[in-house]
Order: C-alpha cells, then sequence, then structure tokens
C-alpha cells in the first residue's frame, strides 16, 4: 500500500518522466521541422520544372502549382514535394486520364534530356503519377496532371493547422515515427501520410473536449464532387464557408489544454488494438466518430484490411493500400509504442525514447544543435526576392514565413490560391458498439447558422 509520501515521490517521478518525454519531443519537432533554406529549395525546385517543361509545345501556357503538404505547411525538412501541373483553368473542365499519361509522358522525355536522374512513369495509379528525385536540389518529387482536388485538400488540412498548433506537431512527430516504425509505405502495404493525417485528425476530434470538430462542421458537403463534378462550387465559395465554420467552432469553448507528450500518448492507446477494430469500424473523420461498417452499404462492398474515410471524397478509402500483411506490422507498432511509452524505465531513458520515436540516423542528431530553426544565413532579402519572382511566375500569393520559419498565415489570406483572379465572394474516445450511422449529405450546403 502506497502512503502519502511514497505517492509524493512516485508523482513526482512521473512528473519528471513525463518532462524528459516533453522535452525529446521538443528536441525532435526542432531538427525534423523545415527550415527557411528548406523551403526556398522547394520553391526553387517549382521553378525548375517551370523552366524544363516551357519548351514543350502540348504544355504551352500550363502552370506549376504545388501542393501536398508543402502547401498544407505539413512536411518535414526532408519531405516530398508534390507539383501539379495545370492545362486546365478550373476543374470542371479538366483533361481525361488517356491525356494525362500523355503529357506526363512528355514532361518524362524533356526532364531526361535535361539529367533530372532517375525518373519513374506510373500511369497506372489512381492518380498518374511521375516520380524522380531532383539531383539539383536533392529532393524527390510527384508530379500529376490538373490535381485540382489535391490542392483544395490541401488547402483544407491548411486552415485545419490553423485551428490549433498542436495538430501541425503531431503530424510532423507521426510521420517520423511511422517512418521509424517502417508502416508509412503504402508500396509495401502500409499507410500512406495523407492517412496518417486522417489518423491524427481523428484523434483530435475524439479527445475529451475535443481539439476538431466533425469535418462536416466545417464543411458539409462531399468536397470533391461539388469542386469537380456538375455542381461546381468555387474555391471562393468553399475557403468563405470554411472560414465561418471554423470561427464558429474557435468560439464555442471548451478548450482542450492536453499537453503534446500526453496527446501523443493517448494517439497511441486510441490505435493499439486498430488490427482488431479494422474488422468492425471506419475511422471517420467527417462525423468525428467511429462508424460501424455494416451502417454504410459501400463501405461493405469492398472489403478493404483497414478503411479510413477520405472526407474529401466520400466514400474512398484513403487506406485502401494498406494490406493484409501490413496491417499486423501496423497494429504492433501503435501497440508496442504504447506499452513503451507507459514504461517506467523507457520515460527516464532519452535515448529510448528517441529509437522509439525516430530513425536510427535520426537519434544522434537530435538536440546536437540549440535554435536550430533559425536561419543565420543574412540572406533574407535575397530570399524575398525568390519569392517575390515566383508569385510574378506563378501569378499567386506564396506564403511568407518569419525568420524563424513561422508561417504568416492570416485567416487564410496568404497562402497558395487555385485561381488567383477569381471573385471575392486527451482522454481516449472507445468506439461504439451498437448504433446506427445516417447517410451522409453529399451536397454543398451553408452551415452558417
Amino acid at each position: 500500500m502506497l502512503t502519502t509520501m511514497d505517492y509524493r515521490h512516485s508523482s513526482h517521478a512521473n512528473g519528471t518522466m513525463y518532462s524528459l518525454l516533453e522535452s525529446s519531443l521538443d528536441n525532435i519537432l526542432s531538427f525534423i521541422k523545415p527550415l527557411e533554406e528548406d523551403r526556398l529549395r522547394r520553391l526553387n525546385t517549382i521553378n525548375d520544372v517551370r523552366n524544363a517543361i516551357q519548351p514543350v509545345a502540348s504544355l504551352k501556357g500550363a502552370a506549376v502549382n504545388p501542393f501536398g503538404s508543402f502547401i498544407s505547411n505539413l512536411y518535414t525538412k526532408w519531405g516530398d514535394l508534390d507539383i501539379s501541373i495545370q492545362v486546365s483553368p478550373s476543374p470542371y473542365s479538366s483533361v481525361g486520364r488517356k491525356q494525362k499519361q500523355n503529357l506526363l509522358r512528355d514532361i518524362m522525355k524533356v526532364l531526361r534530356k535535361t539529367g533530372w536522374g532517375t525518373i519513374q512513369f506510373i500511369p497506372q495509379a489512381r492518380v498518374p503519377l511521375l516520380v524522380f528525385e531532383s539531383r539539383y536540389r536533392n529532393i524527390s518529387c510527384d508530379i500529376s496532371i490538373d490535381n485540382h482536388v489535391g490542392q483544395i485538400k490541401s488547402k483544407m488540412f491548411l486552415w485545419l493547422a490553423e485551428i490549433d498548433g498542436r495538430f501541425r506537431d503531431m503530424v510532423l512527430l507521426i510521420k517520423e515515427w511511422a517512418k521509424a516504425h517502417n508502416i508509412n509505405d503504402p508500396k509495401a502495404g502500409t499507410l500512406n501520410s495523407y492517412s496518417l493525417c486522417l489518423l491524427v485528425i481523428f484523434h483530435f476530434q475524439t479527445c475529451s473536449p475535443a481539439i476538431l470538430p466533425p469535418l462536416k462542421d466545417i464543411y458539409g458537403g462531399n468536397l470533391a464532387d461539388d469542386f469537380t463534378g456538375m455542381r461546381f462550387v468555387s474555391e471562393r465559395q468553399i475557403e468563405d464557408l470554411c472560414a465561418a465554420n471554423i470561427a464558429k467552432f474557435r468560439s464555442q469553448g471548451g478548450k482542450n489544454d492536453s499537453t503534446l507528450q500526453k496527446l501523443l500518448t493517448s494517439f497511441f492507446e486510441k490505435f493499439c488494438r486498430i488490427q482488431n477494430l479494422a474488422t468492425v469500424y471506419v475511422i471517420c473523420t467527417y462525423s468525428g466518430k467511429w462508424e460501424s461498417i455494416w451502417n454504410n452499404p459501400i463501405w461493405m462492398e469492398k472489403r478493404y484490411q483497414l478503411f479510413v474515410e477520405d472526407p474529401f471524397e466520400i466514400p474512398d478509402n484513403a487506406a485502401r493500400a494498406v494490406a493484409e500483411r501490413g496491417l499486423p506490422i501496423i497494429s504492433n507498432a501503435f501497440a508496442d509504442t504504447y506499452r513503451s511509452l507507459s514504461s517506467a524505465r523507457v520515460l527516464s531513458d532519452r535515448n529510448a525514447l528517441l529509437s522509439i520515436l525516430v530513425r536510427p540516423h535520426v537519434v544522434p542528431q537530435i538536440g546536437r544543435t540549440p535554435g536550430i530553426q533559425h536561419s543565420n544565413h543574412g540572406a533574407y532579402g535575397y530570399e524575398n526576392r525568390i519569392e517575390a519572382n515566383y508569385a510574378r511566375t506563378q501569378g499567386t500569393h506564396v506564403q511568407t514565413y518569419t525568420r524563424s520559419g513561422v508561417p504568416l498565415h492570416y485567416q487564410f489570406k496568404n497562402v497558395l490560391e487555385l485561381d488567383s483572379d477569381r471573385p471575392s465572394s486527451s482522454s481516449t474516445s472507445s468506439p461504439r458498439r451498437q448504433g446506427a450511422g445516417k447517410n451522409r449529405e453529399q451536397t454543398w450546403k451553408p452551415r452558417y447558422s
């Protein structure tokens, strides 16, 4: 039986151990967050691609737009760069699959001629892709054609990140952790980075009180259908609606003040039984709940190993690449990490913590250089000139950053726009075993009230 003194000693020890975890997370984030030079390398790579394709007749007048983690500001210093070559002025007039494949072949030819290194063409992918590494900038790039939906998804993630800064930190930590445990490789039957982001969103929705709302409360329609289908909704309408709904959510109070280490530990606890839960439930960020597979006939049509519904392309499965061999690996990674972060021995050993949370080659570099986020190159004027030149050639606004690399977002205004000339207009939550899920509204509806 614990005496009062024993309890105080135990409580103090636990506080000290969790302080070590918290400081370790800070050290990891300081190392993996991109510096200003990392951002500029990506901007320069975009300009390199633009210059390379300029002579291609089939791409005359095409825009070169980044999207993905770079635009949502959820990329690590070594993250890939997603680029969409925009040949159509609007999502509604996007070119067909065959033409996209042909255009990517044209791009591949010109990149090979100019010595861009190894290039992989993946024509049969759900979204046809050209994958290569820029030998000039040491950045891996994925090029697609007319990826309008990818661009608007990226902006949605950016807006979510502006609700609470812990979201970005968690995404970066989970991306690095997933790489350390070899579960961030859809080609090997594990999770893609998009699914990992959705898991973090779901965790933040199911904390108490919630840090993020159900995504239907931010945008109540099927984004992909509304943005590209017959019921065309402009990006300005989407932006205005989301801004209003986010402001409404933030005004409702009930702030969750959990520390990052508590959110991380409860994240692994929430998904440590994911292999068993996947047989019964869909992870649904649209509703912000575990939803029974049996409640929706569409979910039942294809039996996936793991179903993480894409909230922007309902009812697609963002985790469809997870294979039978991959799910146990994913589940074990969550369970093993949760056990480790519940161990007094691990929590009191910084090296043990780092070996669980980051890849082996990263461990020795964590915490090596204080103030790593600050750029000391003395070239900020030059950097601004690069950024201004990029904005002129792109005809868009560009994210600006402080010297420490912090984005200067002002409620969505200083973000890369998709159509610049447009008119203005942590406790865990257990899944339910019972309860019917209602069919979701698939049409765009204003949700200001």
